[in-house]
């Protein structure tokens, strides 16, 4: 089969193709909570959608996306980032160390300084020096936890800071940013008025869909902190910089293929820099959130290997910041269903994620058979055949979980702990066949030696 012929072969399979767009997304986000609306009134877990669960994922999400998001930065300029860790645990520690003192917004600008320094070490070592990116990257995250564990014991367990409660595996507490309640919905005060807890009553009733609703969307307006909202701003904004101004068609050039970058007179290496550096403040800014937010002082392990996971929702999201946020809350809220829920919860989401896997695969069936009838190239039929064998295994693992719900009435609790990382591989074999990361990520550049 010649190239020209399969190259028309994809052409015709990509216009079959459904781009989602907005409202297509808002269907499916409306659907997937009325199906875990159902599955809360069928297994009676009242945690499942409380607002006190919404409240805990979005808390716990946030650093995860924080540190997603300085990936994402790093690697649409071409300069793979997995010292994310390390640059979140700097972060941690500048921040508390600069937040006992002087308040939680001094805290906040010196972990974003942190964290800052950590992605330029990374943008010397890689794009000046062409050090391998995995290697560097370690090298970070090595160099974070062990410089900040030597800093902590210098400085946290001696003097004053030692007096106000610090150690040399802790900080001495930060006080906390202020939260922001809504009035007359989610029981705020206006002036010295106490208004009343609408959302809150109408959750307490546990109605199908309305509770739902209000309990959701008394997580999102209770006891918010300004930083939550202002890393909930950070979406729009990074996607408005990265693809609506020069500025970040630049960036992005330059992690597609910086030689033709430089051939229309990009500077690319003051680009990496630029992107590499960011990276590495969204990361600090993850850092600091965990110490003014989170938790009100700095803890040695504190991260929890939370820019690990924050790689893995940066890669769910396709490189892109909405289904970087996306992936964030799946990871979050994961989580909080540990946090909040227990094994009650998570056993009422094994039936949700048994009903979720049997739409996939019908989606995968219904797509190889349309597929079937624009066939005319060996990779064509592969595809065919990955459809069919991704169908049956969806229903397999559909299967599985639905006979688990039926014999039992509570998830262990070491499974419970484990469902955030059992989540993490799960989204990212499933999402690995539609991923496209930049062209030219992790690969040496060097001025003027175009290929």
């Amino acid at each position: 089969m010649s190239a020209a012929t399969e190259t028309v072969a994809a052409a015709k399979a990509a216009k079959g193709k459904i781009r989602l767009r907005w409202p297509h997304y808002l269907l499916i986000a409306s659907g997937m909570l009325v199906l875990l609306s159902l599955v809360r009134v069928i297994d009676d877990a009242d945690p499942v959608t409380s607002s006190g669960t919404v409240s805990a994922a979005l808390r716990l999400a946030v650093p995860i996306f924080l540190a997603g998001l300085g990936g994402l930065w790093s690697e649409r300029s071409g300069v793979i980032n997995i010292g994310l860790e390390g640059m979140m645990i700097l972060g941690t520690w500048t921040g508390a160390w600069a937040g006992y003192q002087w308040g939680p917004w001094i805290g906040v600008l010196a972990g974003i300084i942190g964290g800052a320094l950590g992605g330029l070490l990374h943008a010397i070592a890689t794009v000046s020096f062409g050090v391998d990116h995995i290697v560097s990257g370690v090298a970070i995250n090595i160099l974070g936890l062990g410089l900040t564990q030597f800093l902590a014991g210098l400085i946290f367990d001696t003097g004053e800071a030692k007096a106000l409660g610090g150690g040399p595996r802790q900080s001495p507490p930060v006080d906390p940013i202020q939260t922001l309640t809504l009035p007359v919905l989610s029981g705020g005060k206006i002036g010295g008025w106490q208004s009343p807890d609408w959302l809150g009553s109408l959750e307490g009733r546990h109605w199908f869909l309305l509770s739902d609703i209000a309990g959701i969307a008394r997580g999102l307006t209770s006891d918010m902190s300004l930083l939550t909202l202002v890393s909930l701003l950070l979406v729009p904004l990074s996607f408005v910089i990265l693809w609506r101004t020069p500025f970040g068609l630049r960036i992005r050039s330059c992690g597609e293929d910086p030689y033709a970058a430089e051939s229309l007179g990009v500077q690319v290496y003051r680009m990496k820099y630029a992107a590499v550096v960011i990276s590495g403040a969204f990361s600090g800014l993850a850092g600091a959130f965990l110490v003014t937010v989170a938790a009100p002082l700095y803890q040695d392990g504190q991260t929890n290997g939370r820019g690990f996971i924050g790689l893995a929702a940066m890669i769910f999201g396709n490189w892109r910041p909405g289904g970087l946020a996306a992936g964030s809350l799946l990871f979050g809220y994961t989580d909080a269903m540990n946090v909040r829920g227990g094994g009650q919860a998570v056993h009422a989401l094994l039936l949700f994620v048994a009903i979720l896997l049997i739409g996939v695969a019908v989606w995968q069936a219904l797509r190889a058979n349309r597929l079937r009838g624009q066939v005319v190239t060996d990779l064509g039929r592969r595809e065919v055949r990955n459809a069919y064998l991704g169908a049956v295994l969806s229903l397999v693992a559909a299967a599985g979980l639905l006979v688990w719900f039926l014999l039992s009435e509570i998830v262990p609790g070491e499974l419970v702990s484990f469902t955030p990382h059992l989540t993490t591989l799960l989204v990212l074999a499933l999402a690995s066949q539609r991923l496209r990361m930049p062209a030219a990520n992790g690969l040496r550049y060097r001025r003027g030696e175009a290929r």
